[in-house]
């Protein structure tokens, strides 16, 4: 009989760590949702424009909110860096970041801007991918001798990318590219000139693979 109840008390012991481990989860997991959803509140005020349905998942890192404007949609996963840059030392730029509706940001994307990056409607963004209208110098012997942080920051012309893209894990968007609607971008791409609608472009730098 002592058994049985030692065996039922193990059981009982057991059954309820996990239900409290279950509710645990579930409670902080409820607390961080409605945390990323007070925080996705605080930022819809800082940024020039913003539609319904704004979310952004924390850590995330905003430069410049009053020069981007995003539609209706919006989601990003964590580790989003969003920069619209308007003085870098001495230089002082006019950067416009403009994102449509539907649009969808993966984990640890990078965009920075120093002139205009648009991102059109129903574009999705996989994870770990660069998107920038600038660089560091040029590629001249007199820049290469300046320390890379004292460079001026150069700019080949605005980042374009039309509606319903898709942009593959790791890719890089390199400044005065545009990208035509419903594209796709290879992963671990390095984009360095226009690329047609319905291409599939992949490499580096990245070629055309299919044109449909």
């Amino acid at each position: 009989m002592n058994k049985l109840k030692m065996i039922i008390g193990n059981i009982l012991t057991v059954w309820i760590t996990g239900l409290s481990k279950i509710i645990r989860l579930k409670f902080l997991n409820k607390i961080s949702v409605n945390m990323n959803k007070f925080r996705s509140l605080i930022i819809k005020r800082e940024l020039k424009i913003v539609g319904i349905n704004f979310f952004i998942q924390s850590p995330y890192h905003i430069v410049g909110p009053e020069c981007i404007s995003i539609g209706d949609n919006f989601s990003a996963f964590g580790g989003l860096r969003i920069e619209a840059i308007r003085r870098y030392f001495h230089e002082a730029f006019t950067p416009e970041i403009i994102i449509g509706n539907n649009v969808s940001i993966n984990y640890n994307c990078h965009i920075g801007c120093v002139n205009k990056i648009t991102i059109g409607n129903h574009v999705l963004i996989a994870s770990n991918v660069f998107i920038a209208d600038h660089f560091h110098g040029e590629t001249s012997r007199i820049s290469l001798e300046i320390p890379p942080l004292q460079r001026t920051i150069s700019s080949k012309g605005p980042v374009i990318i039309e509606d319903c893209v898709l942009i593959g894990e790791g890719a890089a968007i390199l400044s005065g590219v545009r990208i035509g609607h419903n594209a796709v971008i290879g992963a671990n791409a390095v984009v360095v000139t226009d690329v047609p609608p319905f291409a599939v472009v992949g490499g580096v730098p990245a070629r055309i693979l299919k044109q449909s």
